[in-house]
């Protein structure tokens, strides 16, 4: 089975941004997709693209910090779709300040969102992936994880952490044909940076050798070559698509 074509793609997040561009590129690639987030309208949004398009979409109502609707949520994937062939935890939010003001809750929202459920999301398609011995998980991770930004100690600490999970997964679940690898943004186009100024993004796109902001499909470009037959040999690793911003 070459690609990803007939199989089966859990996303989470994927009623914007980069989950949604996953979502779509997955879907025209073959995959059947399931489409994880809060928001029901906008998951039926992208599930009826997906639909018009003639790919197969369903939807899943799940609040990733919550792990009952987690454990409750991949139960129903498996028994609709029988298994889950790709993890794609893309589930992420920010709650910025600086780490002397940042309030607690804001940095266990954070933390909660980000990382710690990947780890229970991951735990609970594991097992079937196991039974099949055939597996792919892609942690959306972030080029903040491996330099660090000011103001943005929670997040840079959920998704730091999301490369090491990543890492010991992989290590864990190898010998199962299972791979885990993550894909590092940079500075990329979506609704999370749409509020920043002309000038702020004028200064960031200095920093890149590329000279632009990347695109959601590029993300999600990345995200399918990973989750694919064709990269059968690599696990642990972290896929940079930040346009030169960070090298080595």
């Amino acid at each position: 089975m070459a690609g990803v074509q007939g199989r089966v793609a859990l996303i989470t997040g994927a009623s914007q941004g980069i989950g949604r561009a996953c979502a779509l590129v997955l879907a025209e690639a073959g995959a059947t997709v399931a489409l994880a987030a809060r928001n029901q309208e906008k998951l039926d949004e992208v599930a009826a693209q997906i639909s018009s398009a003639g790919g197969q979409a369903s939807v899943f109502a799940l609040d990733v910090t919550n792990e009952e609707q987690i454990k409750a949520t991949v139960k129903e994937i498996l028994a609709k779709h029988g298994r889950v062939d790709v993890l794609v935890n893309n589930a992420g939010v920010t709650k910025d300040q600086l780490f002397m003001r940042m309030k607690r809750a804001d940095w266990d929202t954070v933390i909660h969102t980000n990382l710690t459920s990947a780890f229970l999301l991951s735990q609970a398609v594991i097992s079937s992936m196991m039974k099949q011995r055939w597996g792919r998980i892609v942690n959306i991770t972030s080029v903040v994880g491996q330099t660090g930004q000011a103001g943005q100690v929670n997040y840079a600490a959920s998704k730091a952490g999301l490369i090491g999970l990543t890492m010991a997964m992989a290590r864990e679940v190898a010998s199962r044909n299972i791979t885990c690898n993550a894909v590092a943004p940079g500075f990329i186009e979506t609704a999370m940076t749409s509020v920043l100024s002309d000038e702020l993004k004028a200064k960031m796109n200095e920093q890149i050798p590329l000279g632009r902001q990347g695109t959601d499909v590029e993300i999600a470009n990345a995200v399918k070559f990973l989750a694919s037959e064709e990269a059968s040999y690599i696990t642990g690793h972290v896929l940079n698509v930040n346009g030169g911003m960070l090298m080595g």
